[in-house]
């Protein structure tokens, strides 16, 4: 059985400021423009992936094609001054201590986006885990379809109950396998990688193998003729969608042999266990900005049966005046993050307002009580146990339904590698 994880040629700095060199996903501190001031602040004249990365705050802005062109630009330079080691057909271990003193374990190494699908449905064995927003990826194509390189903060999630596949890779390292160790700026914790050897690298497919096995997979989800699911898409679903893309483009102009041969085929990922007890599955909340709330509120009440006895689907409704628990009698969706979602995406089609995901629920009542145009939703987590049988019973869940862990712990970029 051929497993779509394999190791891959990784890019690291010869010699830099780490701590400058890393910053976190694109994706986070999407209303916080002081976040990403302070990051450039810190950041200065040095080396960084700050300057290969594009924050998803400015993706709307006027200056978005120089940004990129920029982008694209400055890592012709680092590729023309040597500025990389690659490290050729290689896994990296990876310990990530938060903030919070939790270790959490990963594997670096590339999926392949053959065996990959954001379509909901989908029986590949490399699934989004939330809707794809399909419009959300041609700005992202932008990006890459042009970048010599990638440096990705996609995290993808493996069911291995028994812990035997990532958490058994300590017992055969040493201190000179270790690739980097420095601290993460910005509460981001302490991060040290380690290169796996040809023989772990080895062990580790095999095992990937086993998990993968059909049977296996039946009596484990207790399903029949359903494709095995060894790969749940964790963070990062628009940026593997957007490889994809890029990738599907390439073929049209390739043959077979050719795109199947091109390094575009791969994408780098970090794959992590879902039973990391450093893993922890936050909701991601709304915010509606600019609106009309008594009238949102009032179409909201049309669209659902909401009452605040207890009877339903659970969730906190906030205003500038105040906050209350809430609960919708007739879900249209599993969850309660779902069903609002859906209410918000038909009400914003006619209505003023703009949304945006929220992680932490301090930000999002700071942000909603800050300003009477805004209104915002608090939801609960789901139970991390609930993900691929989820998935492979349902299909994808709503977008933004989960975040895995505070803003500060999310995956920085690190790690390159050469995609023309």
């Amino acid at each position: 059985m051929k497993i779509p994880f394999k190791s891959g040629n990784i890019l690291l700095p010869k010699q830099t400021d780490m701590t400058k060199w890393s910053v976190v996903a694109c994706d986070q501190y999407t209303s916080e423009p002081e976040y990403w001031k302070s990051v450039e602040e810190i950041v200065g004249d040095a080396p960084s992936t700050l300057k290969l990365t594009l924050p998803e705050i400015y993706l709307e802005g006027s200056d978005v094609d120089e940004r990129i062109k920029n982008i694209n630009n400055n890592m012709e330079e680092l590729l023309k001054e040597d500025f990389f080691q690659e490290y050729t057909n290689s896994m990296f271990y990876i310990r990530r201590t938060q903030a919070d003193g939790k270790v959490r374990e990963g594997l670096i190494g590339v999926v392949d986006l053959e065996d990959y699908s954001y379509e909901i449905g989908s029986q590949t064995m490399i699934r989004a885990t939330e809707k794809t927003v399909i419009e959300r990826i041609p700005p992202r194509v932008k990006i890459r379809e042009n970048a010599p390189i990638e440096f990705p903060h996609i995290m993808i999630l493996i069911d291995d109950e028994k812990k035997d596949i990532i958490e058994s890779l300590p017992s055969t390292l040493t201190e000179e396998d270790v690739v980097y160790d420095f601290d993460l700026m910005k509460n981001g914790g302490h991060i040290k990688g380690y290169k796996l050897s040809d023989s772990t690298i080895e062990s580790v497919n095999e095992k990937l193998e086993a998990l993968a096995d059909q049977e296996y997979f039946n009596n484990k989800y207790g399903v029949e003729n359903k494709g095995v699911l060894l790969f749940a898409m964790g963070d990062g679903n628009h940026s593997l969608a957007t490889a994809k893309a890029c990738y599907e483009a390439l073929k049209k102009n390739m043959s077979e042999e050719e795109y199947l041969a091109h390094p575009a085929r791969y994408a780098l990922v970090e794959l992590v266990n879902l039973h990391s007890p450093a893993l922890e599955f936050e909701a991601i909340h709304r915010v509606v900005f600019d609106t009309n709330p008594t009238e949102l509120i009032s179409e909201l009440k049309k669209y659902y049966n909401i009452n605040s006895d207890g009877n339903g689907q659970e969730f906190v409704l906030v205003t500038q005046s105040g906050e209350e628990k809430l609960y919708i009698s007739n879900p249209k969706s599993n969850i309660s993050v779902g069903s609002i979602q859906m209410f918000l995406d038909e009400y914003l089609k006619n209505h003023a307002g703009k949304i945006d995901y929220i992680h932490g629920e301090d930000v999002t009542r700071d942000l909603t009580k800050s300003n009477p145009s805004n209104v915002g939703f608090i939801f609960n987590a789901m139970k991390k146990e609930e993900l691929f049988k989820t998935v492979i019973l349902d299909g994808a869940l709503p977008r933004k339904t989960f975040s895995m862990g505070h803003s500060y712990d999310k995956r920085y970029y690190l790690e390159g590698r050469k995609i023309k």
